[in-house]
């Protein structure tokens, strides 16, 4: 099965892309002019503090080991964008993020709304002030929220392809099942979990595919993300059966 279709009611329901360097410490200098080249498609800033939770060991005399110096006030600086489509830009020393609750689509050539696009323009826009040569990771995550057609096991499996043990546990006993698996595809790592939790009165199956991959030349980094995104796509499309094409087909709220 190839999924080729923008659905109106898709089953994801955050899509992530994150490049992480070492430290750059003119950031704080050049976020101004990287404002500058973005503000178009993100029209709203802010600088974020968000404050380091320090782990620290006891010695054997029973004292705090004390933090090193260089952790300062452990605070980090997030210099913080956002689009009015539901979508945000996080840059920080060492990483960047795109965080969007907005797009249905990665590539389709239907849609004028890709994410692939916005993560092109953020990396051409970054890339011309920051001569970086290599990224140490880049990646790509979707979560999904899916149907739960009812808490049973035959009517779950007409839905997916499901690695959770249904012959050994029935559905309708289960009151939280995780699982996740890590492998890697020749260059490539994915990271794939599943999750049948209660959130309220209502059953949440959901999905997680955090695909990445290490040392990525900077040049190179867009067409890795094709291809973690098609892995990813390619797990997502051997979980789901039919009926969940025909649920995303359904207008949004009429399912």
């Amino acid at each position: 099965m190839t999924i080729n279709e923008v659905f109106p009611n898709p089953t994801v329901k955050q899509v992530i892309f994150q490049v992480r360097f070492p430290s750059l410490f003119s950031i704080e200098n050049k976020i101004g002019d990287f404002q500058e080249n973005i503000i178009d498609k993100f029209p709203e800033s802010s600088l974020l503090h968000r404050q380091q939770v320090l782990v620290t060991e006891v010695g054997p005399n029973g004292k705090v080991t004390k933090p090193p110096p260089d952790l300062g006030e452990g605070v980090i600086k997030i210099w913080q964008f956002r689009s009015p489509k539901r979508y945000t830009l996080n840059v920080l020393f060492g990483s960047l993020d795109i965080n969007s609750e907005y797009h249905k689509t990665y590539n389709n050539r239907e849609s004028r709304d890709k994410f692939r696009d916005i993560i092109e323009f953020v990396l051409d826009s970054f890339t011309e002030l920051f001569k970086l040569p290599k990224f140490t990771r880049v990646g790509l995550r979707y979560r999904d929220e899916c149907p739960v057609p009812q808490k049973e096991n035959e009517a779950f499996k007409e839905y997916y392809n499901s690695v959770f043990p249904l012959d050994r546990f029935r559905l309708e006993d289960i009151e939280e099942m995780v699982s996740r698996t890590v492998s890697k595809k020749g260059d490539y790592y994915i990271m794939y979990a599943e999750s049948f939790i209660r959130s309220g009165k209502k059953w949440i199956y959901g999905l997680d595919f955090d695909g990445f991959a290490n040392n990525v030349a900077s040049t190179e980094c867009l067409s890795v993300t094709d291809k973690l995104h098609d892995i990813i796509s390619e797990e997502y499309e051997k979980t789901i059966r039919a009926p969940v094409i025909e649920y995303m087909r359904q207008p949004k709220g009429g399912n």
